[in-house]
């Protein structure tokens, strides 16, 4: 019999909130357009909460992607703030207050709401929008969260990112064959910058501190011996990334490509001596097929230490946005994976998509398939929630060859 899971939405290798630093330069000189600019790097933040909270179960650090800049739901939350808007030039006064929920359905915590308020400003002309603001999301597991977050963005292609997560959340985690009914609470700072050096080409730094501390949901289950080391840690990481983006759009791209990458060093603050270092890759493709049809790809791989939490390892799902897995069960030092994507438009509004893919994990590169292959492959409905931008609210079921189903419910593509 098949099982019915949910699904998260994320993208490669940025921790949550990281992919906050990493929106795509927009400028427009139209002021209802500049509106809905704000409008998606909103979305684009309280989204973060969303995966910030479903990554922090596995501590933030499974390495989310992710997140291109987004539009809301709906348009409506735009008319609320044209007449400031129409008033104002550049600088931190002249910005808009937006609030926008977001549903999500994570395979992790489960189904629930995000909901996220926020200050959106542009300090330059050249510059990205700025945000500072707050959000919350809870789930039917019971888990909760509460964030807030910073993103500077200058016109001399600095940009800056803070983020401040408080959790208490509840998970399976597999070892082996072995379900771990999880409690995790604790307290998340992401923070870091990056210069863009040219169009298509920036450079990062990231810190990382994390206060962790993990028990079961159950006294009846005595902790597994490979836990123990992770039940309650305090932890520092420093890192860089890199990012290449020769994409035509951060949103629905039809032509181009993009490829980032993550590298970290992480050790313990307290107790026992730790120190370990994580880092992952993707290389995504895409390319127009007809004027209403896109072919996109996506590489990805991930390596870490062998004495690295958990959380910090590689996982089918995190690590890669994988479809079809718990992201929770197949994690290790070494993965590898691969998938592919058909997006067909449906007309102004609706679409649809049919994807596949393959992936593997190990304790080595050359070990990666002694364990199997994991593949998985579904359909996907789209619905365009913005008629100026190409933001696509979309429900995906997957199936994988151990005759499981999963459920996706996000704002945005995949990859």
């Amino acid at each position: 019999m098949a099982v019915l899971r949910a699904g998260a939405h994320a993208h490669g290798d940025r921790t949550a909130f990281g992919a906050c630093s990493h929106l795509k330069p927009m400028l427009y000189e139209a002021v209802d357009t500049s509106i809905l600019t704000s409008e998606r790097h909103l979305v684009a933040h309280v989204r973060s909460l969303v995966i910030g909270a479903a990554a922090f179960c596995l501590v933030c650090s499974f390495a989310f992607d992710e997140a291109a800049a987004q539009s809301s739901v709906v348009d409506d939350p735009l008319k609320s703030v044209r007449s400031v808007q129409e008033k104002s030039d550049y600088g931190l006064g002249n910005g808009s207050f937006l609030v926008a929920p977001i549903p999500f359905s994570n395979p992790v915590v489960g189904a629930g709401l995000a909901l996220g308020g926020g200050y959106l400003f542009q300090l330059d002309p050249e510059a990205d929008t700025s945000f500072v603001g707050l959000g919350a999301l809870a789930s039917d597991n019971g888990s909760s969260a509460i964030g807030t977050a910073l993103n500077l963005s200058f016109g001399n292609g600095w940009r800056f990112d803070f983020a401040l997560v408080d959790a208490d959340l509840r998970y399976d985690l597999f070892l082996g064959q072995l379900e771990v009914p999880i409690e995790q609470d604790g307290t998340l700072l992401n923070s870091g910058f990056d210069y863009k050096i040219s169009k298509t080409i920036s450079v990062g730094a990231a810190f990382r501190y994390l206060d962790s501390t993990i028990g079961l949901r159950n006294s009846e289950t005595a902790v597994p011996p490979e836990l123990l080391p992770d039940l309650g840690l305090e932890l520092m990481s420093l890192g860089g990334r890199f990012e290449w983006d020769v994409r035509d759009d951060g949103d629905y791209p039809t032509q181009g490509a993009l490829f980032s990458i993550a590298a970290n060093r992480g050790s313990t603050l307290s107790g026992p001596a730790r120190s370990y270092g994580y880092g992952s890759a993707n290389f995504d493709v895409y390319n127009a097929l007809s004027d209403t049809s896109v072919l996109a790809g996506r590489l990805s791989t991930c390596a870490a230490s062998e004495n690295a939490p958990f959380f910090d390892k590689c996982s089918i799902g995190f690590s890669d946005a994988f479809r079809g897995f718990s992201p929770t069960e197949f994690y290790d030092t070494r993965m590898a994976s691969a998938q592919i994507e058909v997006r067909q438009r449906l007309g102004n509004r609706w679409g649809v998509v049919a994807f596949g893919g393959i992936g593997w994990t190990g304790s080595s590169y050359g070990s990666l398939t002694e364990d199997g292959d994991r593949i998985a492959g579904g359909f996907g409905v789209r619905y365009r929630v913005s008629q100026q931008f190409p933001i696509d609210f979309s429900v995906d079921v997957s199936r994988n060859n151990d005759s499981e189903e999963f459920l996706y419910i996000y704002v945005g593509q995949r990859f």
